[in-house]
């Protein structure tokens, strides 16, 4: 039996349909990739928006700002020196992109301007730190992603 051109074509239509079919079929119904939303209440998190953004733009006015360091111990966020131990207060939320089961916060809780997250709490892979903080009476926020 000879094929001829057109039903080469019609062929070549149902291959490629059926290839880009099995792999849409296959990425829905796989349990090994999690299609997590990034939040669960996407709109309350919106209204304070532009809290975010004003307290953002405070820590970017700061004179100095926070360094993140990555130590042998795990991760060393260091505050500025002008701040005094006992009048900051906050929490340090970081975000797996990947796994929302990794996700955590941590209360800031300061002893010599330094902050330090265990690395037994860190596995390997990119994390989206935000550091929200309050320095007399004035809110600050940090926002960075690094690969860890």
């Amino acid at each position: 039996m000879k094929i001829n051109w057109g039903t080469g074509i019609v062929i070549a239509f149902v291959a490629f349909i059926s290839f880009i079919l099995f792999f849409v079929i296959r990425m829905t119904t796989s349990h090994n990739a999690n299609h997590d939303l990034v939040t669960e209440e996407y709109y309350k998190a919106e209204l304070g928006f532009q809290k975010e953004i004003n307290a953002e733009q405070n820590a970017l006015n700061s004179i100095k700002q926070i360094q993140l360091k990555k130590v042998p111990d795990g991760l060393l966020i260091v505050f500025p020196e002008k701040y005094n131990n006992t009048n900051v207060s906050g929490t340090v939320h970081l975000y797996r992109p990947s796994n929302k089961r990794l996700d955590f916060d941590l209360p800031i809780v300061l002893s010599d301007s330094h902050l330090l997250i265990p690395d037994k709490h860190l596995l390997d892979g990119r994390w989206d730190i935000k550091i929200f903080w309050k320095h007399q009476g004035k809110e600050f926020l940090h926002k960075e992603s690094l690969t860890f």
